[in-house]
Formats: C-alpha cells, structure tokens, sequence
C-alpha cells in the first residue's frame, strides 16, 4: 500500500491512525470552530492525525423537516474559518458534481456519500478537483465491489483515494459491519477508514429521525481498527445528544480522549505483529 499524503498528513502504510471528526452537520460558525479546536487538541494529547468533518447540507435526511444544514454558499465558509482559525485540514461531502470545484476550494478531502458511491459523474467530478477522494462503500456493496468506484476515481487521473466502511443494511433499520471487509478493501492498495458512528445508525428507525446504538461505539471501533483500518469517522458534539443531525448515535466529545487512546494501542500491536521476523 502506498500512503495518501495530504494538508501534512500521512495516512495508511503503518501510520499513524487518522481521525475524521466532528458535527454530523453544521449547526453554526462558532459552534464548528470551537469543536474543531477542541477535537484538535485531543487528537494532539493522543498523537493522532485529525481531519475536521462537517456538512454542509444532510441531502439525505429522514424527512423533510429534519435540519439539512446551512447551504453551500454559507456552509463552505464556515468550513473555511475552521480551517483558518483552528488550523485543521477540511472534510465534506458532495452530493451533485458541480459541487466538486466549490467545494474542493475549501476542503482538502472530498467525501463520497454511501448511497452515491456508484454515481460515476460524481466520482470523477470529485477526481478531478486533485482533491483526495474519500469514497464511502454503499450500504448495499460487497466488499470486493468498491474496486468499481476507486477505478472511476483513478481513471480520472486521481490516484489520491481514501475507502470508508459504514456498514451493510441487514434486513430492515438495521446496519452490520463485516469485518472481512477491512482487509478486503485494504488489498486494492489504498488506506481504508471506519465510519463507526454512521455505521450503528438504525437508518429510519425513529419517528421520522434516525435512531442509533451509540453504546457500541468502543467495541466496534476497536474491533474496525484490530482489523485493519487505517482510522475512524466520528460524529463527535459537545452534547452528542441534542446534537441537530445524528443524535442517537454520535460520540460525546469527553468520551474521545480514552476511546483514542485505546485505538491507537491496539494500532500500535497491530503494526508490531506486522513486522516480520
């Protein structure tokens, strides 16, 4: 595997783990910067590489009157003061292609949604921004199939990938994680991520929202980084639970620190019995 270099950071190949994290959605101007600067100095305390994630429109909501966020227009620049006055690289999805250009302005990872992973104008309007493309595997994708969309990405001249995991729909309001799915996705030669917190969502599994298993949050983060991911996707907030987007499922920001710090232990076993001897 050949590392992803980007905004100083190294990602993949023994790395150190990198952190995607923070509000679902954005709430407001303060609300992103304080968070990113706060996340920020716990993924420094732990030694972890830190990427600020925030949308800027939830497309995809549960409802009509779930809260979607404040528009590209307003959303971006927010996204730039946190990148300007915390200091943090930008992550944010796109959901239509002439979103890339804009959004690649400001941001130094361009996220795929799940549910657009096969949306080949998309990929390679994302491709080529020369942004690094973080493609999250659909919800109804094997393993294997991601291959599919990482070569749309790379057929486009972007060789800067990033695979995120979010779980598998099992039966109704109901996501699963495969853990063969680490290593499997692992193999095309790109760093792979874990989105835990989307992936314990119980998509429409509330009255209108959402619902979620944030109690599992530690074990299955534990269990993606033991298996071979490369880092995690947190939905993290100051009170997770009136957060606006992901309230049932999204990590307490003072339950980050010990979660990180055992992440980067287990990391740290793994890397040591990779070593061949």
């Amino acid at each position: 595997m050949q590392p992803i270099e980007f905004a100083g950071l190294t990602v993949g190949a023994g790395r150190p783990l990198l952190l995607i994290a923070g509000p679902c959605v954005i709430e407001s101007p303060s609300h992103a910067v304080g968070l990113a600067q706060q996340i920020k100095d716990v993924a420094q305390r732990c030694g972890v590489q830190y990427v600020f994630k925030a949308s800027y429109d939830k497309a995809n909501r549960t409802s009509v009157n779930s809260f979607r966020g404040p528009g590209i227009e307003q959303g971006l620049d927010v996204l730039r003061r946190v990148r300007d006055e915390a200091g943090v690289p930008i992550l944010t999805d796109i959901h239509q292609p002439d979103h890339a250009a804009r959004a690649a302005a400001v941001a130094d990872v361009l996220q795929i949604p799940a549910f657009l992973s096969r949306q080949t104008d998309l990929l390679v309007a994302a491709a080529k921004t020369g942004r690094v493309v973080n493609i999250k595997k659909g919800q109804f994708l094997a393993p294997g199939d991601i291959r599919h969309a990482i070569g749309k990405v790379t057929a486009a001249g972007n060789a800067n990938v990033i695979v995120t995991e979010r779980g598998f729909s099992f039966g109704y309001n109901n996501l699963v994680v495969d853990m063969r799915a680490f290593p499997i996705m692992r193999a095309f030669g790109y760093p792979v991520v874990y989105d835990v917190t989307h992936s314990l969502q119980l998509p429409g599994g509330g009255d209108g929202v959402t619902a979620g298993q944030a109690e599992f949050i530690e074990p299955m983060a534990c269990a993606g980084v033991g298996a071979g991911g490369d880092g995690g996707v947190m939905e993290v907030h100051q009170d997770a639970a009136r957060a606006r987007s992901d309230a049932q499922n999204g990590l307490r920001l003072d339950l980050l620190p010990a979660l990180l710090d055992r992440l980067v232990q287990i990391h740290q076993v793994r890397q040591a019995a990779a070593v061949p001897r």
